[in-house]
C-alpha cells in the first residue's frame, strides 16, 4: 500500500461507459497504426507454453511463472507466459517472414510476483511485436528509427483520443529524447535508477533510455534484462553498450515517469553466448530456443512489447491501471482507491 499514489483532487474525466468506449477506440486505432508503421502481420499467440524449452520470458530471472500439469501429456508442466519475447522469433522463422516485415499479437500474461500499485497488475496485456532485420541494421541508429515510428503512432492515438473526448488535453511532447543509461547515471550520480527516470522524463516529457541490462560504471544495472532476447552487451556504433531500451513518458496525473514499452535489437549467437556467460546461465544454451538460435535457424530481429492497459491509462488520463482492466487487488487497496476517487473495474 505504501506504493499507491493518490493524486490530490483527482476525478476521472470520463465515466465508465466513455472509458470502455475509449479503450476500444485506442486499442483498435493504435494497433492498426503500429502494424502500418512497422509492416507487421497479426498472428495468434499462446497463453501458455511448455516448461523447459526456454521459450517463456524469464524477465529478471526471479519471477515465478504460473504453472499447471497437462493431463493428456502425462502431467507435463505448462507455464503461463510472462511475455512472448522469444516465442515471436520462433514464429518469424516458422512463417518465413522476410527482412523489413514482422508480426504482432495480443499478449496476455499473468505475473503472480508483481508488486501491485497504480501501474502494476497481476494481469499484463501487451502488443508484442517482432520484425526481421538485416545484419547491417543491428545499430543504435536503426533502433532509434523504430522508436520514433512507434512514438509517432502513440502521438496519433493521443490526438484521436483528445478529439473524441475534448475534456482530455494532450500532454505528450512532439519529439522523444534519446539518452544512454550510462549518460543518465553521469547526469544524476546520486539518484537511484527510478529517480533518474523521473528526472529525465520530467525534463523532456518522453524519453528512450538505452543500454538496459548490462552493468554501468558504478557496477550496477539500470534495470534487469534476461540474457537471451535483448542485446544489451554489444558495443554499438556510438561506442556505448547495448542495443535495447525503454520508452518512458512523464505522466502528470501521477507526477511520475511511466514505462510504455521495452524493446530492442535481439541477440545474435555471439551476443547470446556472451550474455549467458555474464549472467552465469550458460546451461541455458542447451534449451530448445537457444539451440535453434545457435544453429542459425532463427532470423535476426528487433522487437518489443507495448503495454495496452498502460497506453489506454495515459490516453484517458486515469490514475490507476485498475480503471482500465479487470484484475485482483487487495481489499485495502480497493478501499483506498474508492476514497481517492479511483474507481477500479
Amino acid at each position: 500500500m505504501s506504493r499507491l499514489i493518490c493524486p490530490s483532487d483527482y476525478s476521472p474525466l470520463l465515466d465508465m461507459k466513455q472509458t470502455e468506449q475509449g479503450i476500444k477506440l485506442i486499442k483498435e486505432f493504435f494497433q492498426q497504426n503500429l502494424s502500418t508503421e512497422l509492416r507487421l502481420r497479426r498472428v495468434t499467440a499462446p497463453l501458455f507454453v511448455l516448461k523447459g524449452l526456454g521459450i517463456n520470458d524469464d524477465l529478471n530471472g526471479v519471477e515465478r511463472a504460473v504453472t499447471f500439469p497437462i493431463k493428456d501429456l502425462g502431467d507435463a508442466k505448462a507455464e503461463v507466459v510472462h511475455s512472448l519475447a522469444k516465442w515471436k522469433r520462433l514464429t518469424l522463422a516458422e512463417y518465413h517472414i522476410q527482412p523489413g516485415y514482422g508480426v504482432y499479437t495480443d499478449m496476455n500474461a499473468i505475473r503472480a510476483d508483481e508488486e501491485l500499485d497504480n501501474i502494476h497488475s497481476l494481469y499484463v496485456d501487451q502488443w508484442d511485436w517482432e520484425a526481421v532485420i538485416r545484419s547491417e541494421q543491428r545499430t543504435s541508429a536503426f533502433l532509434h528509427s523504430i522508436v520514433e515510428r512507434i512514438y509517432a503512432a502513440i502521438l496519433r492515438s493521443e490526438y484521436l483520443t483528445c478529439e473524441t473526448y475534448p475534456q482530455l488535453k494532450p500532454f505528450l511532447p512532439e519529439k522523444i529524447h534519446f539518452i544512454h543509461s550510462e549518460d543518465l547515471l553521469k547526469m544524476y550520480p546520486d539518484k537511484s535508477p527510478h529517480e533518474r527516470e523521473d528526472a529525465i522524463c520530467q525534463a523532456y516529457g518522453a524519453v528512450f533510455i538505452e543500454g538496459i541490462g548490462g552493468r554501468l560504471s558504478d557496477g550496477k544495472k539500470h534495470d534487469g534484462r534476461a540474457p537471451d532476447y535483448d542485446d544489451w552487451s554489444t558495443i554499438s556504433e556510438n561506442g556505448k553498450m547495448g542495443l535495447n531500451g525503454d520508452i518512458l513518458i512523464w505522466y502528470p496525473v501521477l507526477g511520475r515517469s511511466l514505462e510504455l514499452s521495452s524493446m530492442g535489437i535481439r541477440v545474435d549467437s555471439e551476443a547470446l553466448l556472451r550474455q549467458l556467460a555474464l549472467e552465469g546461465m550458460e546451461e541455458r544454451k542447451n534449451l530448445y530456443f537457444h539451440q535453434q538460435l545457435l544453429e542459425g535457424h532463427l532470423p535476426l530481429s528487433v522487437g518489443g512489447g507495448i503495454g495496452q492497459s498502460r497506453l489506454c491509462m495515459i490516453m484517458l488520463h486515469k490514475a490507476h491501471i485498475g480503471e482500465i482492466q479487470a484484475s485482483i487487488w487487495p481489499e485495502e487497496m480497493r478501499r483506498k482507491c474508492e476514497q481517492c476517487n479511483m474507481p477500479l473495474i
